[in-house]
């Protein structure tokens, strides 16, 4: 109950350093503007489509920014900690390392709870031409959810490993891609490592 408490308090701690800094806000802005137009290019285009299909195509696309966004939010959670000498603070503090990760990870995720929250108008968009389900629509949102949870489960390791913000963000992304091109393992190697690697590919399988 005292690693709860003390997780909540950093993710507290954490999720508002998100929103009284620049790079936060920085982040949900580039997402959503890129996502936007990728959407209003690819997945609305200027050929009919069926409502079923836009839809396919809006989370095929957003899965691949929250990937991109968990690994931007995340490099700075232990990097600009060591960059700026807090991390002291955090180890002299009467907190488990556990508490101390899932607080930081919690904060990441909530914050990108957020960002997915503010897109969710863009399926929404079908519905004025076409008609999707609602449950669908909930369906996608959740397994962008657990997909970004996993990415930014990553992205936080990557930035344990260093006090370079630049190096997190290559670690973190080099970690994504890997996850996520597990598939391809899976298909050029024979069982049990096929079915390993593609248990482990967080996109063609889970997602």
């Amino acid at each position: 109950m005292e690693d709860v408490r003390g997780a909540l308090l950093v993710a507290r701690r954490e999720l508002g350093a998100f929103f009284n800094t620049v790079w936060g806000y920085a982040v949900v802005a580039a997402v959503l503007l890129l996502l936007g137009l990728a959407f209003n290019a690819f997945a609305m285009g200027s050929t009919p489509k069926l409502s079923t299909e836009v839809l396919e195509q809006f989370f095929y696309l957003a899965s691949g920014f929250t990937m991109t966004a968990a690994v931007l939010l995340t490099i700075r959670l232990f990097a600009e900690e060591r960059q700026v000498g807090t991390i002291v603070l955090l180890d002299g503090a009467p907190l488990s390392s556990g508490a101390v990760v899932a607080g930081k990870w919690l904060s990441a995720l909530a914050f990108l709870s957020l960002l997915l929250l503010a897109s969710v108008y863009m399926p929404l968009l079908v519905m004025v031409n076409g008609k999707v389900s609602l449950a669908h629509i909930a369906a996608g949102y959740l397994g962008l959810l657990f997909l970004g949870s996993a990415c930014v489960a990553m992205g936080t390791f990557a930035s344990a490993l260093t006090r370079s913000q630049v190096v997190a963000g290559v670690i973190g992304a080099v970690l994504v891609v890997l996850f996520v091109l597990m598939w391809l393992l899976a298909q050029l190697t024979e069982p049990p490592f096929s079915r390993i690697f593609e248990y482990m590919s967080v996109f063609d399988t889970h997602f």
